[in-house]
């Protein structure tokens, strides 16, 4: 492999790492859905990136400037706000506050696969939503983003798939990581500690939610 293409590679998992490693909203649903799987972090990771792939191929063919548009960033925001708000408002009222028992009979087995499937379902979409309406996702990959795609092209197709692959490797290691530290978190410290991370998550939601909406109310004020 090229000596300046493994320094690239380098340079872009430590850049990629300054992201994925910032606390936010897609962290706090990793912590929180992982305390009822240890493979919740893997799910979410696959579900951001259905969005983060086909998101570097838009700014490959120069679509990168489009996340500098003033009233994308507004519908963004509010979008994904909103959607954090209704996350933080499950998650404050729910009335689940135990872990999913580990232990049943045979007659409980068909209940707890369906229960499995949901929630694997849910992580993937979580992973989906949550990259669509991150307002901040949106403009790392439109301004830092670019410039290490820029980067990539020049080693040709290889460099661009590999930095693509690297990059989402860093997002799968450390969502898979938190996910799991959550989960064995729960087991060993019980319900009480689930319904504590439940309600932290959720106010974390709520309040990045908030923060989202508020940034593009203010947006608009400043249009007119």
């Amino acid at each position: 492999m090229d000596h300046n293409l493994i320094i690239f590679l380098f340079s872009a998992v430590m850049i990629s790492l300054s992201g994925v490693l910032s606390p936010g909203p897609m962290t706090a649903a990793v912590i929180q859905q992982g305390s009822r799987s240890g493979l919740t972090g893997m799910y979410i990771a696959f579900g951001h990136g259905v969005i983060e792939m086909p998101l570097i191929v838009l700014i490959f063919f120069g679509a990168g400037s489009l996340f500098h548009l003033e009233w994308i960033r507004i519908l963004i925001g509010m979008a994904g706000g909103m959607y954090l708000l209704l996350m933080a408002k499950d998650l404050l009222i729910s009335k689940e506050n135990k872990p999913p028992c580990s232990k049943g009979g045979m007659g409980k087995f068909s209940n707890e696969d369906l229960t499995k499937k949901k929630r694997i379902s849910s992580s993937f979409y979580s992973g989906i939503f949550l990259s669509i309406g991150n307002p901040s996702f949106l403009l790392w990959w439109g301004t830092i983003g670019v410039g290490l795609v820029i980067s990539a092209i020049s080693f040709g197709p290889i460099g661009l798939i590999l930095f693509a692959l690297f990059h989402w490797l860093c997002d799968l290691l450390w969502y898979s990581f938190l996910s799991l530290a959550s989960f064995k978190g729960i087991k060993m410290f019980g319900a009480g500690f689930y319904k504590k991370i439940n309600i932290f998550c959720g106010f974390v939601m709520l309040f990045y939610g908030g923060v989202f909406i508020l940034n593009s109310l203010t947006k608009i004020m400043q249009l007119r």
